[in-house]
């Protein structure tokens, strides 16, 4: 999911100078393919630049060994991209850009390699990233698209993604794509880099392990960020604002996963004003959530939300702690599970919590900041996820339920 770069996830210096970014340089990026197809095209984003992004040159190969986050590519696979025919493209701000189609063979649960080198970089330092990639990705000085591995003296690595978007995939009408609305929890905040193990993968992992056709060939795009709200911009633009972006114009979407509400509540005052206002807010959210899922045929489930207080509500261990935020949290959850509005429940809350103290996350499924689940937390979450919505809802919805 595309959104703005803070300061702190720009690139190191050199990459990263007053006005200017990625000057002269290529980015090498991997990403978790999560469709099989002979035919793919990729998606770079330009939304929240504030200048043209010029690209020079992108190519995609298969990583070394199949490793996500590697600087090294076998060579035999490389492919250059073109856009609207030309190596080159200028993506004016506000704008993406979709490549023209190519022929390459992607499997489902295997890596993808992204090159792209920009000559004279981007002149801003506002540039589009999406900085929670759980993925290594690294940069070069010169022209290295083609390079079986990135090399140099100034040769860097980061966690973030650049400029990349979505990877579009030719697959047959029968097969569908599941979108997940989600904050840091669904974008994997306490999961492991490069390991591919947020709830999403994890739960990937489990359909693809059916001998269903309707769940072994389900693909995922995960349209979550850290730090999103549902009501507000902040770390991406709001949830509500994202959604015809982010779920409603994707090709091939056939279901949809929301997970939000724990950075509205959080950042909320945590008085009995603040937090009646922001889950009225919430609710009514997601009853637009609702309405414009359906008018698209697209059946759409929500996730309770999870535990975020620390013991003693102490908000030095945790700052969204506050009793008064866990009612609302109850309040809200109350309405996703018994309101009946949703297609289908996800009840993450009720596999993580501390049944004792049931504000707090269970200790063995935490990160360590009673907010983000760990693997285990999150290993949990994906095996909780009723899988007979999907064959249930597989025809979609009346545009009117």
């Amino acid at each position: 999911m595309p959104q703005l770069t803070e300061a702190a996830n720009l690139p190191n210096p050199p990459f990263n100078t007053t006005g200017l970014v990625f000057n002269n340089s290529t980015i090498r990026q991997t990403i978790h393919v999560t469709a099989t197809s002979p035919h793919i095209r990729l998606r770079i984003s330009n939304a929240f630049g504030t200048t043209d992004l010029p690209i020079t040159e992108v190519a995609i190969a298969k990583p070394l060994n199949g490793a996500p986050g590697t600087p090294a590519i076998d060579t035999r696979t490389v492919k250059k991209l073109t856009f609207s025919g030309s190596p080159s493209f200028t993506v004016p701000n506000g704008a993406l850009v979709v490549s023209d189609p190519v022929d390459f063979e992607v499997t489902a649960g295997t890596e993808l390699s992204i090159s792209i080198f920009l000559a004279d970089g981007q002149v801003s330092n506002d540039i589009t990233s999406h900085p929670g990639s759980r993925t290594t990705s690294w940069m070069t000085f010169g022209n290295q698209v083609t390079a079986a591995n990135l090399t140099g003296p100034d040769l860097q690595n980061v966690a973030h993604w650049y400029f990349i978007s979505t990877l579009d995939a030719w697959v047959p009408k029968s097969e569908r794509t599941v979108a997940f609305v989600g904050d840091s929890i669904t974008d994997g905040r306490g999961s492991d880099t490069d390991k591919n193990n947020r709830w999403p993968d994890l739960l990937w992992n489990r359909v693809h392990a059916s001998k269903d056709p309707v769940l072994n060939t389900l693909a995922f795009a995960n349209q979550a960020a850290g730090g999103n709200r549902i009501l507000a911009d902040g770390l991406g633009p709001n949830a509500i604002g994202r959604f015809d972006r982010d779920v409603l114009s994707q090709p091939g979407i056939s279901y949809v996963v929301v997970f939000e509400g724990v950075n509205d509540i959080g950042v909320a005052a945590a008085t009995e004003e603040a937090q009646q206002a922001i889950g009225d807010a919430v609710i009514s959210a997601y009853k637009q959530f609702i309405v414009r899922a359906h008018a698209a045929g697209l059946p759409i489930f929500a996730a309770t939300i999870t535990p975020f207080s620390a013991p003693n509500f102490n908000t030095a261990l945790q700052p969204y702690s506050s009793p008064i935020r866990e009612a609302t949290r109850q309040r809200v959850n109350k309405f996703i599970r018994t309101s009946g509005a949703f297609d289908g429940v996800i009840d993450f809350d009720a596999v993580v919590r501390n049944n004792s103290a049931p504000s707090q996350l269970q200790d063995a499924l935490q990160s360590g900041d009673y907010l983000h689940p760990n693997e285990a937390g999150y290993t949990k979450m994906s095996n909780a996820f009723p899988l007979n919505l999907f064959k249930e809802f597989q025809g979609g919805v009346d545009g009117w339920a």
